[in-house]
């Protein structure tokens, strides 16, 4: 059953419609059905083959007005570098008693930042942390000597990404609290990091669809040609 708020909603978006950044990160505000501060996501179609190595994108990006979230991080290290992730604001520092935990269940974190030196101990979690995305991998800076700036970036706004299966890209970019202003300049500077990793294999239209919406609010479509040019 469609609540009244949803069916009014519903309403002001024109799903055949291709609207600017501008616009979608307007209409994605009043279009908000939740009490609550609700995450403002874009869905991006990509046209890439997933199962191609070549084209399984993945990055990420700073988000220059971050995400709204304060994320947990967690930092697996040798006890040389503890003091270097508590000082800039890990949320969690050791390595045996955490990995511990998380063998029996225990993942109440959002990122997991790790040391290449304990990789090795870490690789047996692979089957927890693995469908979580939480595994820490080079590619996304997580497995970093550098764990103070890994930190920051992370509690600053720094987020992971990367292509589904059938080859779209979900992400939040912000919460409904935001600006238009700041949330389109989050979903720009999101896209600009997607176009800068297109792979020379990838044949016709590399951006294919863009869509924003925030939980559980009807989804917006936008035009690509307001983000690419």
């Amino acid at each position: 059953m469609i609540t009244k708020k949803r069916k009014i909603a519903n309403a002001k978006v024109d799903p055949k419609k291709a609207y600017t950044l501008t616009e979608a990160s307007t209409l994605v505000k009043e279009v908000n059905t939740t009490k609550f501060d609700s995450s403002v996501d874009l869905h991006v179609k990509l046209g890439v083959d997933p199962k191609k190595a070549d084209q399984a994108i993945r990055g990420t990006v700073s988000l220059p007005h971050g995400t709204g979230k304060t994320k947990k991080v967690l930092v697996l290290c040798t006890p040389d570098k503890e003091a270097e992730a508590t000082a800039a604001g890990a949320d969690y520092v050791g390595l045996d008693e955490f990995i511990t935990k998380i063998e029996g269940g225990w993942t109440d974190i959002d990122v997991i930042v790790a040391t290449p030196a304990v990789m090795p101990k870490i690789g047996k979690l692979g089957k927890v942390l693995g469908p979580r995305n939480l595994m820490p991998n080079p590619k996304t800076g997580t497995v970093t000597n550098d764990v103070g700036t890994a930190v920051t970036d992370l509690k600053g706004g720094k987020i992971a990404f990367k292509v589904d299966k059938v080859g779209i890209i979900h992400a939040s970019v912000g919460r409904v609290s935001f600006s238009p202003e700041k949330i389109a300049e989050n979903s720009q500077e999101f896209i600009n990091a997607i176009i800068k990793l297109k792979p020379a294999t990838s044949k016709g239209t590399y951006l294919r669809g863009v869509s924003m919406a925030s939980s559980m609010s009807p989804g917006i479509m936008v035009d690509t040609k307001s983000v690419t040019n």
